[in-house]
């Protein structure tokens, strides 16, 4: 039956020492008024402490003492297990600081991993994260000093190698949907993402454990069987939060939830919108020229009929680019939380689509991402090097973690890498038919060996992947030696503006090949 409580008699069912699994990914669907009580329960009263927090997705939005952040306290927590540590930045700092065991595991192994705690299975058998610092012969995940315990251990089946994933066995679910009916059952259908709702409410029941959702509204009616996401027998408590958010910035877009479908010339007009949104909050990432010339190239990777997914940040400009190629309408986009077809939304919105065809559980949409349903991914990176290895997940002391990047790359049928050659304050313009570099970036992202393995190069090489990394003055391919330099753009000087501001000497290509000259139009 029903069971409606506050969100401060919610966080009296949580105890010190709980497993506690939180849904969300970023801001999307989560349930932040129970950051919230939860933290002024232990504030108030020193309890729950030393929980263990796991999730697959980052959660949070990046700001300080919000959203998940706000259990960033002393006491409060022990121990993290996640995806994605970057949106997140007391909690990420206290691990930098040795102040609670951090592990960071793939966002696709941690969602498998709740339906493995559901059903009682001991762990996740999977090839995802080997050879990347997730590999036990690596670091196996660990993030400090004080990590010690091992979640990953290297296995060999028939002659392969494989990494076998320990099951963490949950006991708080905490989890959001749009409405409960009489019996508790909850239907999510103002929600954008359904992402792990489901499978983590399994998981905390088969340990005994306490379920509580979040929800905007209640009603008498029972809820039509095929549109219950949480079934009411696994509810302990549903909490009312009329107010909650569909994203952080947006408080109900139907083009999200598939109430309605949004003509595609509109997108746009959308995508400015949600630009000015972050502006406003202060959290917009301005995008320049060389931005635009990196998602062009990029673009031009794309086939019709194609399954991709972006990864957050640089690979949104694929989306801008393919609106002005006119091709965008020939493309299936793909959201690791769980969404299908539509154009993926960018910015603080990241992680919802407009017209999505499909929303789904994040567990079945790394089963089909594993499986090697995608055939081509975009992803940022922070830094490369010669051997064609690329770190999204740490720097210096800043831990990033790798979210779905793992997954998605180690599995995607073609992997392109889009990044500045330098980073901080690159300026370039492109001036009688010749790309001019007006202001030189002074980080340097090519090195000789990166601080953290997030996707190996040689590993990829030996089963054949094709990876390009594009940069807004040339582009690099993966073989079996390390970078191939393939392309330059018009008017760059190789020498001067490529080979002397790298650490190491790649292979150059003969004959090497100009940039097409469509990624520098002025449109």
């Amino acid at each position: 039956m029903l069971k409606v409580l506050s969100a401060a008699e919610a966080a009296m069912l949580i105890n010190s020492g709980d497993i506690v699994s939180v849904n969300g990914f970023g801001s999307v669907s989560h349930p932040d008024i129970m950051d919230k009580a939860i933290e002024e329960r232990f504030l108030a009263t020193g309890e729950p402490r030393d929980l263990t927090l796991v999730f697959a997705s980052g959660q949070g939005q990046n700001i300080r003492f919000e959203y998940i952040d706000r259990l960033g306290h002393k006491g409060l927590i022990k121990k993290v297990i996640s995806g994605h540590w970057a949106l997140m930045p007391e909690i990420r700092d206290m691990a930098a600081r040795n102040e609670i065991e951090a592990y960071n595991l793939p966002q696709g192994v941690i969602c498998h991993l709740y339906r493995a705690c559901a059903s009682k299975k001991p762990g996740v058998i999977t090839k995802i994260g080997l050879h990347t610092f997730i590999d036990p012969r690596i670091g196996g995940g660990r993030l400090n000093e004080v990590s010690k315990e091992s979640w990953v251990e290297l296995i060999v089946l028939d002659g392969e190698e494989y990494l076998y994933y320990k099951t963490p066995q949950i006991n708080v679910a905490i989890v959001r949907g749009t409405t409960a009916d009489p019996n508790g059952n909850i239907t999510s259908e103002k929600e954008c993402l359904i992402v792990d709702a489901l499978h983590i409410a399994q998981a905390a029941k088969a340990n005994n454990g306490k379920v509580i959702v979040q929800v905007e509204r209640l009603t008498t009616i029972p809820a039509n069987p095929h549109e219950v996401v949480i079934p009411g027998v696994l509810v302990d408590a549903v909490v009312l939060a009329p107010e909650q958010k569909q994203t952080i910035l947006e408080t109900y877009n139907p083009a999200y939830s598939g109430e309605i479908r949004i003509p595609e010339e509109q997108i746009r007009n959308k995508m400015d919108e949600i630009k000015e949104l972050d502006r406003k909050a202060g959290i917009a990432r301005e995008r320049g020229f060389a931005h635009m010339i990196i998602g062009r190239r990029a673009a031009m990777e794309l086939n019709p009929g194609d399954v991709i997914n972006l990864g957050v940040g640089m690979p949104e400009m694929v989306i801008l680019a393919a609106q002005e190629m006119g091709i965008i309408k020939d493309l299936i986009f793909t959201v690791e939380p769980g969404v299908i077809g539509g154009v993926p939304a960018i910015g603080a919105s990241f992680g919802a689509s407009f017209n999505p065809d499909v929303i789904y559980s994040q567990a079945s949409q790394f089963d089909f991402y594993d499986g090697g349903g995608l055939d081509i991914c975009f992803m940022g990176a922070m830094e490369i090097d010669q051997q064609g290895n690329v770190n999204v997940s740490r720097q210096n002391e800043r831990i990033v973690g790798v979210g779905g990047f793992v997954n998605i790359t180690q599995s995607a049928k073609k992997v392109v890498y889009m990044m500045p050659f330098r980073g901080g304050g690159l300026e370039v313009d492109f001036i009688n038919g010749k790309l001019v570099i007006t202001n030189e970036g002074r980080l340097q992202k090519f090195n000789k060996e990166v601080q953290q393995i997030s996707f190996s190069g040689k590993y990829a090489a030996s089963l054949n992947q094709p990876v390009l990394y594009v940069t807004e003055r040339c582009v690099f391919s993966l073989t079996a030696e390390g970078l191939k330099l393939i392309e330059v753009a018009p008017g760059i000087d190789v020498q001067k503006d490529i080979l002397d501001k790298l650490p190491f000497k790649p292979i150059i290509a003969e004959p090497l090949k100009t940039m097409d000259l469509r990624c520098f139009a002025d449109v």
